[in-house]
């Protein structure tokens, strides 16, 4: 992926994984944090279905508004990766203030908050352990920019810029899905292949496949080339389901899934971008899976 005036493929930047829940991934393999994973999915299930509890806003230690457009000329995820992320933040919500009114519904901002050690949020406490996560209560999204070295480390995956994009646009298409309703057709169905938790999170792939295919449109990204496709596709495996049990115990266990398999991740992703219309993510319809 190429800013106007950056390079092309600049810097690694650490594998970007693409979930609202990716959080997972660091408490079953490294343990730790002041909240267990169960505990977070929990209280994120919970704020889905009871939005708007009169959630106090927290002190946050960092938080960074949209940019003005220009600013990311030359930024890469190397040299400046804060500055990268929020680019890309103001991409994405650049593009869906501009497409949700066609569904009836009106966009409002979601905040970034970039932080390091750890942070609270309207979900629990946020740390390096719980990765990035959409919180619905206080529509804001949460990223330790240390998450992208520490996963690439772990789990091998090349990275890159496309992947940490992808996993900002996946959060922001839990944003959408808040603003639409869609989050509160999760109910009690949260884990196994069909669930309606499994759909959500594979729409939010969708969602961002569908950025990806527009990006370009707004200027503030010049060029996304096929290795950019590829090194989001490779995070998008990266971050399925079976692949993060087998890794954890050596087994898959299909029941419990939540984010759904690296292969419909995968392709989720590759059908919002080939199609760049979210009238083509309805993951919840009959035989979508």
């Amino acid at each position: 992926m190429r800013f106007p005036g950056g390079r092309v493929g600049a810097g690694v930047g650490g594998l970007g994984l693409v979930g609202g829940a990716i959080y997972l991934v660091l408490q079953v393999l490294a343990g730790g944090g002041n909240q267990t994973a169960g505990e977070l999915t929990r209280v994120i299930d919970q704020a889905r279905q009871q939005p708007g509890q009169g959630y106090a806003q927290p002190d946050i230690s960092r938080q960074l508004p949209a940019g003005p457009s220009g600013s990311c000329r030359g930024v890469d995820s190397v040299n400046d990766p804060a500055k990268f992320v929020v680019c890309v933040e103001t991409n994405v919500q650049s593009f869906w203030r501009k497409r949700l009114p066609e569904f009836g519904s009106s966009y409002h901002p979601s905040k970034l908050v970039l932080f390091t050690e750890s942070t609270p949020s309207g979900c629990g406490m946020a740390s390096a352990q719980t990765g990035p996560f959409y919180c619905p209560p206080d529509e804001r999204v949460y990223l330790d920019l240390d998450f992208f070295r520490e996963l690439q480390q772990r789990f091998h995956a090349r990275g890159g810029d496309f992947a940490e994009a992808y996993v900002v646009a996946h959060e922001y298409g839990h944003h959408v899905q808040d603003l639409l309703g869609t989050d509160e057709r999760v109910g009690n169905d949260r884990e196994g292949p069909t669930s309606a938790s499994v759909r959500l999170e594979l729409q939010a792939d969708c969602f961002a496949g569908v950025w990806a295919a527009h990006a370009v449109d707004t200027a503030l990204i010049a060029e996304i080339t096929p290795a950019d496709i590829a090194d989001g596709l490779d995070a998008a495996a990266a971050v399925g389901d079976d692949r993060i049990q087998r890794a954890a115990t050596g087994r898959v266990d299909r029941e419990s899934w939540t984010h759904g398999s690296s292969k419909q991740r995968q392709r989720w992703f590759t059908t919002g971008y080939d199609t760049g219309d979210p009238n083509r993510c309805d993951t919840f319809a009959s035989g979508a899976l």
